[in-house]
């Protein structure tokens, strides 16, 4: 006897699951707990199966019936139903899989990242996260199964990597969330599962006499002559290792006593402005008649078409005799924003400058010449003060004047 809405609306849970048949294999499994579920018994080439067709209510009886005449239709043309659904899933499985779904996120938001940081993510995920889930449902992807991955990381020591791919794989979920392919970000439940990372600060001089002692030993630097300026144009500038390697004198304009730097290579990728004192414009034309006919004002060794190493800086301040503990060539940055804090500079004019992370994005590509008057003053006040530190000229810090 055939069933009806109501005898399946009015189906109460037993002591044991039981079954109500329909017709044609199409049953209604009543369990225990009083969940119902739509079952379809069938035989493929001598074989008895079973094939899901739904959770009831979601799946009405009129459905369950749809779905057990299309079965039973492609059992006749020779099809196994149960072989189509696990085809099926395995097919959306790859479309929804871990990797998938984060290879679609970050090909949304590397458009706006600068090509270091967006190839740090990707590496970062190619070489700590698909190994292991990548293969997976996202949604399917449990919180103390996301742990699994990131005590790997941490246990090799790498606690900041760990944390940076807690937050990678969080905004990967919430995009899976937004797409429709995964319910909820299970990274959220991993607060304070990682141990928190120690803070880092790069090796710096903020004492004055020694900062006198290191621009002198610039100045006397034996090496390349490209080297020995690029040292010198990082002292007055303070701009990012990168973006110092990375300078193109179309960039540069030395009428204008302006260093352009594209959006494209700064790390929150907004236009950045680096306004020149009279001390960085002589080292830029000192330069100038060596390198200014190719692209990059500090070029490589091996050729003018590529930037110098990554390494040289540093490379050149280990010879200068400072540890890596010492002093870094990212510590100019460090060096500027101590002391001119202490001068009494606008603390908005100096985080400019050092063009650090705008909290809006929007406002950030607007605002790039923000404080620029007062940043055009700084600059050529803190080449001054270095002018005088390099002359062991008095080195107490002043206020700047008003």
């Amino acid at each position: 006897m055939a069933l009806t809405d109501t005898a399946v609306r009015n189906a109460k849970p037993k002591e044991k699951t039981y079954k109500l048949f329909d017709g044609g294999g199409l049953f209604l499994l009543v369990n225990s707990k009083g969940s119902r579920y739509w079952r379809l018994k069938y035989r493929f080439q001598g074989k008895e199966k079973l094939l899901a067709l739904g959770v009831y209510p979601d799946v009405s009886l009129k459905t369950a019936r749809d779905r057990r005449d299309t079965a039973r239709t492609q059992i006749a043309d020779g099809i196994d139903p149960g072989e189509v659904r696990k085809a099926t899933k395995a097919a959306q499985s790859d479309e929804d899989s871990f990797e998938a779904v984060a290879r679609e996120w970050w090909g949304q938001r590397e458009p706006n990242w600068s090509k270091t940081h967006s190839s740090r993510i990707l590496l970062r995920l190619n070489k700590d996260v698909f190994p292991w889930i990548g293969s997976r449902p996202i949604g399917e992807i449990t919180a103390p199964e996301l742990l699994t991955v990131l005590r790997r990381i941490e246990n090799r020591g790498a606690v900041e990597t760990a944390h940076r791919i807690h937050q990678s794989c969080g905004q990967i979920f919430r995009y899976a969330v937004a797409t429709g392919r995964a319910e909820r970000d299970p990274s959220a439940d991993l607060k304070g599962a990682l141990p928190p990372t120690r803070q880092k600060h790069h090796a710096s001089i903020t004492d004055p006499q020694k900062i006198g002692e290191l621009l002198r030993a610039i100045d006397g630097y034996e090496g390349s002559f490209v080297t020995r300026c690029a040292l010198q144009l990082a002292s007055l500038t303070f701009v990012r290792p990168g973006e110092l390697r990375h300078a193109e004198w179309s960039e540069i304009d030395l009428g204008k006593a302006e260093w352009r730097i594209p959006a494209e290579k700064m790390k929150m990728n907004v236009v950045h402005i680096v306004p020149l004192s009279s001390q960085a414009l002589s080292v830029l034309q000192e330069i100038h008649p060596l390198t200014g006919r190719g692209k990059y004002v500090f070029p490589g060794v091996r050729s003018l078409r590529r930037p110098m190493s990554e390494n040289t800086v540093n490379a050149a301040l280990r010879r200068l005799g400072y540890t890596k503990d010492e002093m870094t060539g990212h510590g100019f940055r460090s060096m500027a924003s101590t002391i001119l804090n202490e001068q009494g500079w606008h603390r908005d004019a100096i985080e400019r400058q050092l063009a650090h992370a705008e909290r809006n994005s929007v406002r950030a590509a607007y605002n790039y010449a923000e404080h620029l008057p007062e940043r055009i003053r700084m600059m050529q006040s803190w080449a001054d003060y270095l002018d005088g530190l390099k002359k062991g000229a008095d080195v107490v810090p002043i206020q700047k004047k008003s």
